[in-house]
């Protein structure tokens, strides 16, 4: 399960990747690049779930990414990492059979592949802090599980 997983997060980083350089209908982006990566069909849906709910939700999304992310604006971000963001922030709070600190190793995980160098360090303590704010404001369910997706 983990690795089918794994791979979703990375068909829809990168569909989201894709979306902050051309924005355009999310399905026609992920039906474009499914086409042209030989996407298996078994990580489709969760990929595809994940990429509509990160641009349905966006607005809110970045709104937690800002307040959490002291000194750095969300335009200067890089995009990869800005996705790599957005994509784990929606796994923490409208995925209830992710737990959020999955969400946060994942996010680690891609970041690694994808990211700078500092990526980690820079996501790390982003989602550190939003994971924190939400544990606060009670918006978190399962937060202690380490579980792995």
């Amino acid at each position: 399960m983990m690795g089918k997983r794994r791979k979703s997060r990375e068909m829809a980083l990168q569909t989201l990747f894709q979306l902050e350089c051309d924005p355009r209908d999310p399905l026609e982006a992920f039906d474009s690049l499914r086409g042209s990566m030989q996407w298996a069909d078994a990580r489709v849906d969760f990929a595809r779930r994940l990429v509509l709910g990160v641009q349905r939700n966006r607005s809110e999304l970045d709104l937690l990414i800002r307040r959490a992310s002291k000194h750095w604006r969300l335009e200067r971000m890089a995009m990869v990492d800005r996705s790599i963001l957005r994509l784990a922030v929606y796994e923490m709070l409208h995925l209830e059979d992710v737990p959020p600190k999955v969400a946060i190793d994942e996010a680690l995980e891609l970041a690694k592949r994808y990211g700078a160098k500092e990526s980690g360090a820079f996501i790390n303590g982003v989602l550190d802090q939003i994971y924190n704010d939400l544990l606060k404001e009670g918006r978190l369910k399962g937060a202690e599980s380490r579980t792995p997706a």
